[in-house]
């Protein structure tokens, strides 16, 4: 994007020189929900719990693939194919169908970080509007938003199937502008992953990577505009 303010011009930050945004966008998988369960779902049906991440990995490859290609599909459609797949090979304990249904399950029933619902409390207190922006489905959202009781604070739960366009695509965090009423320069994209804050930084949202696992961010990204351990940390820069 061409002549757009730039959100680092004015101190709104508690001395960051970064301006206050207007509305956080939230990632869902892995920024506000523990996946960490989801290795159990596989090791349930008698496969191994470390193909978990493999198949999430090949997941979001899948469903970036088909964005560029102009082909966008939803992300249960994906992972459903990709277990038949994989688990093809597999000796399971049940039927592959219930196999791959109660590993799809297992997102709708994943735990919020422990940060999360003082985070998102905290911001909410500084007049933050907040939304999700999913590759997966609003469902998986607004149950750990529930069960975290912050649903109320959420002004509204995206899924890209709406845009039809897979993050890190332009039109998936364009579409939730529009849903929002705000430029991008009056927003921020709020992710552990580098590839969504990249995305969100080339279309002129700010960015803020939640570096929960203490990681070195990809020096072939964007870099992001602010670098927390968590939300609560996040809420306590954002002042």
């Amino acid at each position: 994007m061409t002549d757009t303010p730039d959100h680092r011009e004015e101190n709104l930050g508690g001395g960051l020189g970064l301006r206050r945004p207007q509305v956080i966008v939230f990632d869902v998988n892995e920024t506000l929900s523990d996946t960490t369960a989801m290795s159990a779902r596989f090791s349930d049906v008698g496969a191994p719990g470390s193909m978990y991440p493999l198949w999430f990995a090949d997941l979001l490859r899948d469903g970036f693939a088909l964005t560029a290609a102009g082909a966008a599909r939803p992300f249960a459609d994906i992972g459903t194919g990709l277990l038949q797949v994989m688990l093809s090979g597999v000796k399971l304990n049940r039927p592959l169908d219930e196999a791959i249904e109660h590993i799809m399950s297992g997102f709708v029933g994943l735990d919020p970080h422990p940060d999360v619902a003082d985070g998102v409390t905290a911001l909410t207190e500084l007049g933050i509007r907040l939304v999700t922006l999913s590759n997966g489905s609003t469902q998986v959202a607004e149950q750990l938003l529930t069960s975290s009781g912050v649903r109320r604070d959420f002004d509204m739960l995206l899924s890209v199937d709406s845009a039809g366009a897979w993050k890190p695509a332009a039109p998936a965090y364009e579409f939730a502008l529009e849903q929002c009423a705000v430029a991008p320069w009056d927003a921020m994209l709020v992710a552990v992953h580098p590839w969504d804050i990249d995305g969100a930084h080339r279309i002129g949202m700010a960015t803020a990577w939640i570096n929960r696992a203490n990681g070195t961010y990809p020096a072939h990204f964007a870099s992001p505009d602010l670098e927390v351990t968590d939300i609560t940390q996040l809420a306590l820069r954002l002042r």
